[in-house]
Parts: C-alpha cells; structure tokens; sequence
C-alpha cells in the first residue's frame, strides 16, 4: 500500500474508536438477535436444547457465508467497488426489518424438525444476520488499509467485536429479558441495526477518502502464498473449540442441569478465550495456559467421567467448564499465535469460520445419527490434547499408541474374563483414578497424553454404561433418551426388579416388573402422592371424565384410568411414544389404557385444535430433562388450558424442578386470572418403593371444584402462596432469573 501522510494523534485515536464501536455495535446486535430469536423459536419446539444448537449451527454457517463475501469483496474488487456493493447488501436487508417469525408456520410433528427450523431462520432473519456476519473481518480489513500506525496488525479489533459478544450475551438474561418484552427488544434490534448501518457507512467513507489520497485502485494480494499445512492446522485449531461449544452444551443440558440459563456458560467462555488471545497479552499467557492445563486435566477426567455422583451438580459443572477453558485457551491460543499478515486476514476468517461451520454440523448433523450419547464431547476433548505444541508426528508416536491400547486391551479383557464386573466396580473406578495422575508426566507428549486421556474417558463412560445397566439409549433432537433396569428389596426384603426412562439425567417414569405390581403407578404419580389423591378425591364423579394429558413418559398416569373416560395424551417426541408403547420396556399403556388417543407434537399447538370446554381434566406434565418449557407456564398457555377445559374443569400441573421456582410462576397467574389454585410439596411420610418428593399445582375457575381434594385430608394441600416481587409471564416476557432456586 502507497503510504498515507501522518496523521494527528487525536484523528488516530478517533479512528480507532470508529471502527472498534463498529465492530462492538455489529457483535452485539448478532448476539442479541440470537437469544432473541431462539426465544421466539423454543415454543414452537418444545423448548429443546436441541434448537439452541440448531440456530448455532445455522448463526455459523451464515458466518462462514459472510467471511467468504467478506474475503471475495476484499480481494476482488477496489474500495468504491467495495462500498457500493455492500450498501447495496445493507440497504437491501432493510426489507427484513422488523426481525420476527413468518406467520402461519408450524413445525413438523412426525419427524426431525431440525431442516424447518434452518429454513425459517433463513426467511426470517437470514440477510440482516448475512450483513452483520460480514462486518468483522470487512472492517478489519478496511482498517488495514487506511494508513492508520496500528493498520499493519488490526487483530486487535477482534476483541472489541468479541467484548461486543460477551457483554451482548450476558445482558440478555439479566438486563434485557428481564426488563424488555419480545416486541419491544424487535424494535429495539432494528433501531440499533439502523445504527449500525450510519457507523459503516463512516467506515466507508474514511476508506473511501484515504484511497483517494493515496491514488491506490486495486487491492490484490502480494505476499507470499500460505502453506495448506498451516491453512489446514487453523481450521483444525478453530473446528475443535467449535464442537466442544456445542458438545458441552449438550452435555451440561443433558446429563447436569436442562436449565436455559446455563446454556450461555459456555459460550461466554468461548467468547471471552477469543477477547484474551487477541489482545496484547497473549503472547505472556499462551505458554502459563499450555502447562496448567494438564494440571486442571487430571481431576477433570478423575470425577467428571469416573464418578460424577459424588459431586453436586454445580461442581461438577464446574469442573467441565474448567476443563473446556483450558482446552480452547489452548487451540485459540496457538490459533492467534499462527495469525497471517493483513494480506491474508480475510482468508484467516474465512478458514476459521468453516472450521466453525464444520464443527457445529458435525455436532448437529453427525453425531446424533452416529452416537446414542453426547460421545462427541469426550471426542474433541482428545483432539484439543492432540493439538497441544509439540506433536510431531514421527515414528517414535507408533510406541506412544501403547499404553492407551494396554488401557483398553486390559477393559477387554475385565469385560470377557469377569463374570459380574459390577462386583468390581469400585475397584475399577479407583484404578482408572489412579491411571489419570499417571499419564500427567505423559504432558509433554502430546500423541500419548491425548490418546491416553481419551482411553481413560471412554473405559470409564463403559463402566458407568455396565453400572446403571442401561437396556436401551437412543438419541433424538429432543435429547437422549434411556431404559434402565435396576433392583430394590421390596417389602418383604427380597430383590426385586425395576425399569426406569430418563431423559438425560432426570428420572421420567418407572415400573416395577412383578405381574401383580406392574400397574401401580410410581415416582411423580404414586397413589400416595399428589396425583393418586386427585383421582382418589374425584373417584365418584369421574366415569366419564375426558382427560388430557401434556407429555408421556413411561405412561404411568394412564393407570388411572377408568372404562368411560377418554384419554388423550400429548408427547413431542416421537422416540418416547415409541419407548412408552413397547411392553417390551414398560407396559402401562398395553395394560392400562390401549385406547388412548396419541398426540404428538409440541402440546400448545395440539391444544389449539382441540374443541373448546371439552376437558375435565388437564395435566401438564411435559419436561424437557428437568425444565418445563417456559412457553407452557405463559399467561397466554394459561388461558388456553381454561378455554380447553369445561367451566367445572381442572387442570394439574406438575412442577418438581431442582433449580427453578415454578410455583412463583403460577402463583401470580391465579392471581391475575382469578383462578383458585392449592399447592402441594409432597414428601412421602414413610419409605416405599419408588414412591418420591413431587411438587404438583391444581388450578380451576372456582374454588368448589377443588373443595372435594381439600376436604378429603388425603394430603397436605395447601393456598399458593402470594409474590409481589415478579411481574407475570407472558409469550412476550419470561425470566428464569426471578425463580431461580437460592
């Protein structure tokens, strides 16, 4: 580039400023508008984790479109021809404006909906989030080519656009939901994207002018060309971190809390790593990050894999996030370590966001078809140790393929040769505890720490696999489902068998296998608890009850049932409908109730269809793990229940939850509804087998229709208790923040 007359420090300094509040207001709008929009996605999905990697996969692959138009404008065309066309994308996105979903859209109920939920991204939101993803690698190269004195290396407005990110993403739960309804954060997103576009045109027009001056037409590339090993080490470098985002999230919503809040963890770990390898610190933190994460490694895999059951949920969420900082500290360190001249920036992004795009389909795509567990997270856990510094592929790495082989030659051989390998459990446990501080000297061997690590995870995933004596695991886009049979000393001390259906890690149902005790229903729906006590109060009054019921299970709620009542039962995924049908798992509907009518899909959309003032009864039961999808606890769901149910009808919501208050919620929509509502925190009074602490709400219009539970003393049913410190929900406004369990 022709040199640029110097220019005064304070026009530098306003230069920089410009194009990093570019750069920040462009990131920040891409991670509001991506909750955002999720949040008017999740109801028409059931509120599955599953959509939140879905919408990333798609937020990644519009990326890697806009860093590849980034790079051919940059590299093919002059500044005017740059300016002009790229108006014209911006000018054209207006025409999406205000962000919102299509109307009259439905997704499918019969199969994956994963392909719906990716086309109506792209017509809802897909150019405005095309022009946002085009900004930080376009400006940054813009930058490099105005003359400024730090123009030579512009990475460092890398992180100003990811502080944008972080700060974006951490102030939507705990700023803008809190305060803001969807309607209002649309017209706010669009308001600032109007913004955006006044702050790129200055971007344009500072780079129009210093061409200008310096007479250049034509910006090609002249450096050297890079190697396609390095070309193939960044995406490598980029693609792991990318899984592991997905695959941990996966993992945390799944087998430690299905709590939406948490679902941001990770990627504000992920955000920030990027803020610290891009700012000038780097090169004084990427060697301290290289040695201490063996350190933090060891008690990752000790527990995190061997023996999570030990420890409350929120250490052992910690432990993996640990784990996952190092890991992408790591990769992105070596990633920004390995950055090219300002002649290569654009194809820099460009690689990096299809490593991006790459691991989010291999995460989204892949892995569900090939995996029945999140067995992509343990995965990239491996691959991050194997791009450690220092690998070298030589024939020496041929010996360090030994020990981790010897690891699972001697699994095999436990597994074959032990005749009860459950007898040796613990024992097995502690020796694969005692290998994980062994293989920490094997740190400065990349191949054999990596390979050797990753034999230690997966015997131990084994083990656990042998320990819970899992029947059945299969995954779907509503999470991981599994059949587990276990055994307990029932009343006259014997052993005795029993099966339970988990999602992920909460318990959705179980049923003792003994023909005389197979139809007694268990856990959340035992006859002592608050359901047996709802029918047990209505007995004379409930021959002919037509009963809806929101979501499945192992099916036990069908054993409740009489000859003249007519069930319908709601379940979003398929997979469960199927589980719960087969006698070969459980055998509550074969036995209980084969006429019951099969709904499936998300419950609201099912209920809307159904013929006003025609239930007695409605039970919401739907869980996604151990959150109920909040779009079934809104003011709007509320109304719709009660037009679904006759005017003497009842509806029974079923609110157990580790981490949120859910009584709040519905507290202050009989409040506001003028609904009378008793609550019951059930604690079984004695030990029974299966029998367990259940929260339960029942709601009707007037208060008789409930005096018949209230007067049978059957349980401890109580007034919900009045709040004043929340506002209500609604479609348009949520906060998990105020129900949170302190």
């Amino acid at each position: 580039m022709n040199s640029v007359p110097e220019q005064p420090t304070d026009r530098r300094i306003s230069l920089i400023l410009l194009f990093a509040v570019t750069l920040f207001t462009s990131a920040s709008l891409m991670f509001v508008l991506q909750p955002l929009f999720g949040k008017l996605l999740l109801p028409l999905l059931g509120g599955s984790p599953a959509v939140w990697n879905t919408c990333m996969v798609f937020y990644q692959t519009i990326l890697f479109l806009g860093y590849l138009y980034a790079h051919t404008l940059s590299t093919r065309f002059n500044a005017t021809q740059q300016i002009a066309v790229h108006a014209g994308i911006i000018l054209l996105s207006v025409f999406a404006l205000p962000v919102g979903l299509p109307e009259t859209i439905s997704p499918p109920t019969e199969s994956d909906p994963t392909f719906w939920l990716l086309s109506t991204l792209g017509l809802a939101i897909g150019l405005p989030f095309f022009v946002l993803s085009t900004t930080a690698p376009l400006i940054q190269k813009w930058f490099a080519q105005i003359g400024h004195h730090s123009s030579h290396d512009p990475y460092f407005l890398y992180a100003a656009s990811n502080t944008g990110s972080l700060l974006a993403l951490l102030s939507y739960p705990f700023v803008l939901e809190p305060n803001i309804g969807l309607t209002a954060q649309q017209t706010d997103w669009s308001v600032g994207y109007a913004i955006l576009g006044v702050l790129i045109a200055a971007c344009a027009a500072v780079l129009w002018k210093s061409h200008t001056a310096t007479a250049q037409q034509t910006n090609t590339e002249t450096a050297d060309k890079i190697p396609y090993t390095t070309q193939l080490h960044w995406l490598a470098l980029a693609l792991v971190p990318s899984s592991l985002l997905l695959g941990l999230t996966n993992f945390i919503s799944t087998d430690i809390a299905s709590v939406p809040l948490l679902w941001v963890i990770p990627l504000t770990v992920y955000l920030l790593s990027f803020i610290i390898v891009f700012s000038k610190w780097n090169d004084a933190i990427h060697p301290w990050m290289v040695r201490i994460q063996p350190i933090f490694l060891v008690p990752f895999i000790a527990y995190a894999f061997i023996n999570p059951a030990d420890l409350p949920y929120w250490m052992y969420l910690i432990l993996h996030v640990i784990a996952f900082f190092f890991a992408i500290m790591v990769c992105h360190g070596e990633l920004a370590k390995l950055r090219p001249n300002t002649q290569h920036l654009t194809r820099y992004y460009l690689i990096m966001s299809f490593a991006g795009m790459l691991g989010g389909m291999f995460n989204t795509f892949v892995a569900p078809f090939i995996f029945n567990g999140i067995y992509e997270y343990p995965i990239m856990i491996v691959a991050a140790l194997l791009l450690r510094p220092g690998l070298a592929i030589k024939k020496r790495v041929l010996w360090q393929l030994l020990p981790p082989a010897l690891l699972v030659a001697i699994g095999l051989v436990l597994y074959v040769s032990v005749g009860n390998l459950l007898d040796y459990f613990d024992a097995i446990a502690i020796s694969l505890m005692v290998l994980t501080l062994v293989i920490f000297f094997f740190r400065k061997q990349p191949a054999l720490f990596a390979l050797s690590a990753g034999a230690i995870i997966f015997l131990a995933l084994g083990v656990h696999g042998l320990s819970s004596h899992t029947l059945f695991q299969d995954r779907t886009f509503f999470g991981v489902l599994a059949v587990r049979e276990s055994t307990l000393t029932d009343e006259q001390g014997q052993p005795e068998t029993y099966r339970e259906l988990f999602h992920g890690t909460t318990k959705h149902g179980a049923q003792r296998l003994a023909a005389n005790l197979s139809t007694i229903p268990l856990t959340y729906y035992s006859r002592p608890g608050p359901m047996g006590q709802l029918f047990k109060a209505y007995d004379n009054v409930d021959q002919n009850w037509r009963i809806g019921s929101v979501g499945l299970g192992a099916g036990a709620l069908a054993c409740y049932s009489k000859p003249g009542q007519q069930w319908t039962l709601y379940e979003i995924d398929p997979l469960v409908v199927e589980i719960a049908s087969d006698p070969h798992w459980f055998t509550y509907l074969s036995q209980c109730n084969k006429t019951a009518l099969m709904s499936i899909g998300d419950a609201r959309l099912s209920l809307v269809k159904e013929p006003d003032h025609s239930f007695d009864l409605l039970v919401m039961d739907a869980f996604s793990s151990d959150a109920v999808p909040t779009h079934l606890l809104t003011e709007e769901a509320m109304k719709l229940y009660f037009q679904k149910l006759k005017p003497n009808g009842i509806l029974a919501f079923h609110i157990t939850n580790r981490h949120l208050s859910l009584k709040k919620v519905l507290s202050i929509h009989a409040e506001n509804l003028h609904l009378a509502a008793l609550i019951e925190e059930f604690i079984p009074q004695e030990e029974q087998p299966l029998v367990v602490a259940t929260d339960w709400v029942v709601l009707a219009n007037r208060a008789e229709t409930l005096e018949p539970l209230k007067a049978s003393l059957l349980g401890d049913w109580q007034k919900m208790p009045l709040y004043f410190d929340m506002k209500p929900w609604t479609d348009d406004f949520t906060n998990i923040v105020d129900i949170w369990k302190r």
